[in-house]
Order: C-alpha cells, then structure tokens, then sequence
C-alpha cells in the first residue's frame, strides 16, 4: 500500500455552493481577469503613449473598450454580491477595484476563497 490510501478524498472547495452561484463566481473570475488586462493595457500602454509619444489613437481604442468592460464587471460583481450576501463595505470595495491596475487581479483572489468557504466579502 501507499501512503496516498491513508489520505482521505476531499471534495472540491465549490461542492457545497449552490450551481447558480458558482456560475456567477466563474463569470465574475473571468470578467475580473479581463477588466484588469484591459487597464493594464490602459495605464502601461496606452497612456504611455498618448503623453509621451503624441499617439492617442490606443486610447481611443483601448479605453471605451476598458469602459464597457467595466460596467460589466460592475453588473456581475453587483449580482454576485447580491446572491452571496456581501457587505456593503466589501461590495463596495470590489467593485471600485476594477479600476486600479493590479487591484481586480487581488479582488478577485479574495472574493473567489471567501465564496468558496461560504463567507461574506
């Protein structure tokens, strides 16, 4: 025998979510990761460009992309935090993360482990 026999099976994180909350959880993951991109491709590339090199036209594209994808992010977290019964404060505090670089990459984090454990961001 080996000693993986003697390690008892744990299910998932996920398995004691209901699965109309794990959806919301996966669409509000993925939206976070691409709201952070967008800004990231915002803030280090675009605007970059735009003042130091005279060219706006990535700003003039990457941002109104960066927008609609924010109001998206806003309406999932929103439902998310409505379904999984967040605080105010902690809704609150999501949702203005889509709008500092890093900071949705870290919301995310963090609302992922505190819904898989049945806690209230």
């Amino acid at each position: 025998m080996t000693a993986d026999a003697d390690v008892p099976v744990t299910p998932p994180a996920t398995s004691h979510m209901a699965p109309e909350l794990r959806g919301r959880l996966a669409r509000f993951r993925v939206i976070a990761y691409v709201v952070g991109v967008f800004l990231l491709v915002l803030a280090l590339v675009a605007m970059p460009m735009k003042y130091l090199g005279d060219d706006a036209r990535a700003v003039a594209i990457v941002g109104p992309i960066h927008g609609f994808l924010y109001m998206v992010y806003l309406v999932l977290g929103a439902d998310l935090a409505l379904r999984a019964r967040w605080s105010l404060r902690g809704t609150l505090a999501v949702l203005v993360a889509g709008t500092v670089p890093f900071l949705s990459f870290l919301a995310e984090r963090i609302v992922t482990r505190r819904t898989r454990r049945g806690e209230r961001v």
